[in-house]
């Protein structure tokens, strides 16, 4: 049991990330590779908030929305005058910004390990089927949760949800109409990085916030993205629950093995569905 509500809270902590980055690819285009770079400025944020004001739910809060507030900036300034060109100018682009990113964390925070303290209303423990299960990988799992509902229902069930879609289809069709494309653009920019920083706050209480988390993290979130499918939320979420609870029987029965394991997933997968492992393969016409 304990097992499986490792997996489980780590696969929902890497939905937060992924679906972020998967929201990101598939309504705007852009593999951006600054999401983990986003990911740590989210818990470094929620450490220092958190610290100022004495409350884990005010750093979780104020963390996610000036992270998503940054992702607005860098969409807005940066992204938004080369969207026509090809590829490699976003990669080149958001790989700067990792580097800008990590020198403003470096110049705040310093160069050492912080630690954030798990809420004491969320710090024990519950017995469930004779196992000790730490309250806090409840909260994760739950929190992860309504924040899967919440973006399902958001975007396909609201009138933000169709501009998003018809934007991401046919974005001169939607200026034609008078339909503020650029505007969603940023919005859904500002809400992939808000799911970046929402995860590095969650996550702070769990592990060391440090400089490399922006790049030890994003490589299981590309991972999930690439099983799940580019752009494919409901992907996301099964890829990331996969490979949650992989690490976790993984930590549990070969600890040695779990990255060959993960990465074996990975390869596999690429050559024997490279449209990602929950994606419908296209059909020729």
């Amino acid at each position: 049991m304990s097992s499986l509500i490792i997996g489980l809270s780590l696969g929902m902590l890497l939905f937060l990330l992924a679906s972020g980055l998967t929201l990101i690819f598939g309504m705007l285009g852009v593999i951006n590779f600054a999401h983990g770079a986003l990911y740590m400025l989210g818990a470094y944020l929620a450490f220092d908030i958190g610290r100022r004001t004495g409350s884990f739910t005010a750093g979780v809060v104020l963390a996610t929305l000036l992270t998503g507030a940054a992702g607005a900036l860098i969409e807005r300034l940066a992204l938004r005058p080369i969207y026509q060109r090809p590829h490699f100018y976003q990669l080149i682009l958001t790989f700067g910004f990792i580097l800008v990113i990590s020198e403003l964390v470096k110049f705040t925070w310093g160069l050492g390990y912080q630690e954030v303290s798990i809420p004491l209303a969320l710090s024990g423990t519950l017995q469930i089927s004779g196992s000790t299960v730490p309250v806090y990988r409840l909260f994760v799992i739950a929190l992860g949760s309504i924040v899967c509902t919440g973006l399902f229902l958001l975007l396909e069930r609201s009138t933000f949800g169709m501009l998003v879609r018809a934007a991401s289809s046919d974005d001169e069709m939607v200026r034609l109409l008078g339909l503020p494309a650029s505007a969603v653009r940023t919005a859904v920019f500002a809400l992939g990085a808000a799911l970046a920083g929402l995860a590095g706050a969650i996550a702070a209480p769990l592990f060391p916030v440090e400089l490399g988390m922006a790049t030890n993290t994003i490589i299981d979130c590309f991972i999930v993205v690439i099983l799940g499918g580019l752009g494919n939320i409901r992907g996301a979420v099964a890829a990331s629950l996969l490979i949650g609870m992989v690490r976790a029987l993984g930590y549990t029965f070969a600890p040695s093995w779990v990255d060959v394991m993960t990465f074996t997933l990975l390869i596999a997968t690429l050559l024997t569905r490279p449209q990602g492992l929950f994606s419908r393969p296209v059909r020729a016409a």
